[in-house]
């Protein structure tokens, strides 16, 4: 098995803020996908301050494989394509990631620029005073949330009783 990298291409301007290094946060998620292209082109329309942070290929126990790590200097997704078979139902039971929960400044500012793209909203997340959001479902990819905080007080960001 070589998991060696083939072609990597690091992007150089993106820095890391050495205040945020201390405390314990979510660094990236990896998720594998059908459309790698599609998948960066949905996850930039709606996060357009998002770049891709790096890129190459790889051979993936036996199948060559391309992937990307798209985001922020902080935290990022990595994107590996190649993915085969269905993505997990997210209405089912079975064990495995239902969604990915992304926050944003603005709701209607992600649902306009993804419209604007040809997506349309799958469905809305709950009703909550402090909270709103919305889902989307791509085609051979994870479902994606955007969540947009009403509060800056994490006590009512973080209330489920309602």
């Amino acid at each position: 098995m070589s998991l060696a990298p083939i072609g990597i291409h690091p992007a150089t301007h993106i820095t890391q803020d050495p205040s945020t290094m201390d405390t314990e946060a979510l660094e990236h998620l990896n998720l594998t996908v059908a459309d790698l292209d599609a998948t960066l082109a949905f996850l930039q329309a709606a996060l357009p301050t998002w770049q891709v942070r790096g890129e190459g290929r790889l051979d993936w126990h036996g199948k060559a494989i391309r992937w990307l790590h798209v985001g922020t200097p902080s935290c990022y997704i990595a994107l590996q394509g190649g993915g085969e078979g269905e993505a997990p139902d997210w209405t089912g039971h079975a064990i495995g990631a239902r969604h990915a929960g992304l926050r944003v400044p603005s709701l209607d500012a992600v649902v306009q620029r993804l419209a604007l793209a040809g997506h349309a909203v799958d469905h809305p997340g709950g009703t909550h005073p402090h909270r709103r959001s919305v889902y989307y479902t791509l085609p051979g990819a994870l479902q994606f949330e955007f969540v947009e905080y009403l509060s800056d007080d994490p006590a009512q960001r973080n209330d489920y009783a309602r």
